[in-house]
């Protein structure tokens, strides 16, 4: 993870190649599966349509549990395409993670980049905000700041912010973490013989722990997302 990152300048922009590729293949996966699943759909649904639907109902689960369907039933695509990106992008870097060419690190998880999970965590302020707005009113919104008192307003415009940190690090730290020890645990592996052998157990091990990390931070950025639309949207925040 003390590679270079291969980048390119476009004027005052700098993008950073690793995270654009993995993001658009990412993309390109979540595409696929959704495609899959439902380009011949049943009424007795079977394979990738079963898997489809089960994502659906259980994301569904989420946002019944955090506001009513009427209102909540709006963030259902959301939701869904939150959860099936997030998975994937955290699972991106486990199968190929280090592929170092030139000096340059060319492929890792994207959430593994602070830049990738804090604009992700931004969209969904953007959104919360946007749809408090809309739903309730510029009025209500706003004067939801200065309740129950008005010299709360500092608090909650930093609370706003801290929200926002919060959601787009824990993401962020558990990836990165995740594959600072598998590279970590490779390196010891390579080393020899003896190396091989004794990293191996705990790297199968902390590969299927890190899937399972993946899973649970996909569920967790999503849940949390539902949480701060319900403080917006709902009638009874």
């Amino acid at each position: 993870m003390d590679h270079l990152a291969p980048e390119l300048e476009l004027g005052f922009l700098t993008f950073n190649l690793s995270t654009v590729l993995t993001l658009l293949v990412t993309a390109i996966i979540v595409f696929l599966i959704a495609f899959i699943a439902t380009r011949n759909l049943k009424l007795k649904p079977t394979g990738m349509q079963n898997f489809m639907e089960w994502v659906m109902d259980f994301v569904k689960g989420i946002i019944k549990n955090n506001m009513d369907w009427k209102t909540g039933g709006r963030f259902h695509v959301l939701g869904i395409t939150l959860i099936m990106f997030i998975a994937v992008a955290n699972l991106l870097g486990l199968p190929l993670g280090g592929i170092v060419i030139n000096g340059e690190l060319w492929w890792k998880s994207p959430t593994a980049d602070p830049t990738v999970t804090l604009t992700l965590a931004s969209m969904v302020t953007i959104l919360a905000t946007y749809y408090g707005i809309k739903m309730r009113g510029t009025k209500h919104y706003f004067g939801t700041f200065v309740q129950p008192m008005s010299f709360l307003l500092p608090l909650k415009i930093i609370e706003e912010f801290a929200n926002t940190l919060t959601l787009g690090l824990r993401l962020y730290g558990n990836i990165y973490a995740g594959e600072i020890l598998l590279t970590l645990i490779a390196g010891i592996a390579g080393t020899s013989i003896l190396g091989f052998f004794g990293g191996l157990i705990p790297g199968l091990a902390w590969i299927g722990f890190s899937i399972f990390i993946g899973f649970i931070q996909a569920f967790i950025f999503t849940m949390l997302t539902m949480v701060y639309l319900s403080h917006k949207v709902s009638a009874d925040h």
